[in-house]
């Protein structure tokens, strides 16, 4: 089986959110896009995957006119050797973000095609570890104020969740604003629940230990990105302080940046998304390392459908994150996809990641 074609097109899909109506994917009203990617073999197999990035143009550039030539008629199950070309012809520095998000798409999209191969689902070649998984709702957007807050936890405690994640450092009140927050829905949801927050980086170290304190009381699961650019030194320095487990690593685009994290203490579980640190075949590495850390793997970067197969494939992968909106844009171009029930989601009995893309949605959110 060799490689003969990589294909990509660039889509903008709209998510319906609750309280607000028809936004981007990522809930902050500016236009996001995602890459959609589909690599050919000679045997008529086809492997799907999708990666999001700020500068989508470039890295559909870097699929099809610099990685492809690299890997055409190449065996795809021929993972190892695919990533080291590239990474010596096309990443020798390490380098994250496009190139990284481009190899990613590449390798989910093999794995896909392995998984078709052999009637095996990516969850079982990546370790075939367990099925079902708990989910956890992204839901408290900063858009949302207080009440509006409240009513979409309860909303997704209706709809049989028992994991929420809100979105903290992002309203004008700074941190005092967010602990009122955090308060407001740990009283929705109640104390059987577990309640995470999220910093998405924005925080400074003294901001995040401000937070932590006033929140010391309301038993949060974790504290996700607290500081700038996931410095690994001040993290532990915040973890060892702060009395509340700290988790990072999502947007890392490498098996070394996330090494960084683990090595220095610097997190209680590491969130490595296969959209981002170069697919499965990266993520996979990255687990096993954890695994002599006896540390877990917490799902963070939202694109359940994809980075389930990496926690449901290994021992120490905990959970999925249902982002409303990431789980809504895949659900966008594929309708079958699962949905989670009752706080809990089943990889499907499908080969591959058991993903078909509807051509007619791909045509109608096609960004020209």
């Amino acid at each position: 089986m060799k490689i003969k074609d990589i294909r990509t097109s660039i889509h903008s899909v709209p998510v319906e959110m609750p309280l607000i109506g028809k936004i981007d994917m990522y809930g902050r009203g500016e236009a996001q896009t995602l890459i959609f990617c589909e690599v050919e073999t000679d045997e008529g197999i086809t492997g799907v995957s999708l990666v999001a990035h700020q500068m989508s143009k470039a890295v559909e550039s870097a699929l099809t006119s610099r990685i492809f030539p690299m890997v055409k008629d190449m065996d795809p199950r021929d993972l190892e050797a695919i990533q080291h070309k590239i990474w010596m012809r096309a990443n020798l520095r390490a380098t994250t973000g496009v190139t990284t998000c481009a190899i990613s798409a590449l390798d989910i999209a093999l794995w896909d095609i392995a998984g078709k191969k052999e009637g095996r689902t990516v969850a079982e070649l990546m370790g075939g570890h367990k099925k079902t998984l708990p989910a956890y709702v992204t839901f408290g957007l900063a858009s949302y104020d207080q009440d509006q807050l409240v009513e979409a936890a309860k909303l997704q405690l209706a709809n049989g969740f028992t994991g929420f994640k809100m979105v903290v450092a992002e309203r004008p009140g700074g941190w005092r604003e967010d602990a009122k927050r955090v308060r407001a829905v740990r009283d929705a949801i109640g104390d059987d629940c577990d309640l995470m927050i999220d910093a998405n980086m924005h925080f400074s170290p003294t901001e995040a230990r401000y937070l932590c304190r006033a929140v010391a009381d309301c038993n949060l699961t974790w504290f996700e990105e607290p500081l700038w650019q996931n410095d690994a030194r001040a993290l532990a320095d915040l973890r060892r302080l702060c009395g509340i487990p700290l988790v990072a690593g999502q947007n890392e685009g490498h098996r070394w940046r996330l090494r960084e994290l683990v090595v220095n203490e610097s997190v209680d579980m590491l969130q490595p998304s296969v959209l981002h640190c170069g697919g499965y075949t990266e993520a996979r590495k990255v687990a096993f390392f954890c695994q002599t850390y006896n540390m877990r793997l917490a799902a963070g970067g939202g694109w359940p459908h994809f980075n389930m197969h990496l926690m449901a494939g290994v021992m120490n992968g905990w959970n999925v994150e249902w982002h409303l909106g990431s789980g809504g844009a895949t659900l966008g171009l594929f309708p079958d996809a699962p949905r989670p029930k009752d706080g809990m989601i089943t990889i499907a009995d499908l080969p591959g990641l058991g993903l078909e893309p509807d051509r007619d949605r791909l045509k109608d959110t096609l960004v020209k």
